[in-house]
């Protein structure tokens, strides 16, 4: 079991970092996008009409897709002084619970964001500044956010219920040299 869990557990973080790559080149491309548009409206007296939007759009692109990899490394909002002063086995529940409650966040992401695609490809919405852009096109990061997160969640969810500490969570577990655990399992 524990073999299979961690081959999955490898393959679904090869995917969540190449996402968070794509998430990091996005937000790269926001901030040259906003030096460029403020470069343009004060320096030059041209302001982008297309800009803002760009970097809106750029900027969910950055989320939906950096979600799983925060997700993955444990590198979100947590309740910290549960895990400093519990035994192992409540770090386990706790880990479990809030593994099982951002699964079911990414599932409504990804069933609503399949919503959203099909009824913008339903009546056709385009973008409002830029001609022949589909939304869809920029919408359909939501719902791959969403399965990307659902899978991280899921494998975090099979580690604790395995047994086994989720990689990536934290490089040191209860019992280990450093770890605020060590010794109160």
């Amino acid at each position: 079991m524990e073999r299979w869990v961690r081959t999955v557990e490898s393959a679904v973080g090869w995917l969540s970092r190449i996402a968070n790559g794509i998430a990091a080149l996005a937000c790269l491309l926001t901030l040259a996008l906003v030096c460029y548009a403020v470069a343009m409206r004060y320096f030059v007296g041209r302001p982008l009409t297309w800009g803002d939007e760009v970097a809106g759009y750029l900027v969910v692109v950055t989320v939906m897709l950096g979600v799983a990899e925060a997700q993955r490394r444990g590198e979100n909002i947590g309740v910290d002084v549960v895990d400093e002063r519990s035994r192992f086995g409540l770090v386990r529940l706790v880990g479990a619970l809030s593994a099982l409650a951002v699964g079911v966040c990414a599932w409504l992401f990804l069933w609503e964001g399949l919503q959203m695609v099909a009824f913008s490809r339903m009546i056709g919405i385009m973008s409002n500044v830029l001609p022949g852009l589909p939304m869809w096109t920029v919408q359909i990061a939501v719902p791959l956010g969403g399965v990307l997160l659902l899978l991280v969640a899921a494998v975090q969810l099979a580690c604790w219920l395995a047994g086994l500490w989720p990689r990536g969570l934290d490089t040191a577990k209860p019992g280990d040299p450093g770890h605020p655990l060590r010794g109160h399992e």
